[in-house]
């Protein structure tokens, strides 16, 4: 989670669903703030989310792209 003096306030966020989205339920959003990204589970809006600054974000896109997230 990004460390920051005033959290960024998400509930006003545009989220976007992921393009590669097939569909079946399993889609993650994405929401962008500046500095700061969000990313949580499409069908649980609600529910808490992952935050990370724009070096984690990167980081993150390059492990999924790597296909190193899916076997978890």
């Amino acid at each position: 989670m990004a460390e920051t003096e005033h959290p960024v306030d998400f509930s006003q966020a545009t989220w976007r669903k992921s393009s590669h989205s097939s569909g079946n339920g399993e889609c993650v959003e994405v929401a962008f703030h500046r500095t700061e990204v969000a990313l949580r589970d499409s069908k649980s809006p609600g529910d808490p989310f992952l935050r990370m600054d724009e070096v984690q974000w990167a980081r993150f896109l390059a492990e999924v792209k790597a296909g190193f997230l899916d076997k978890l």
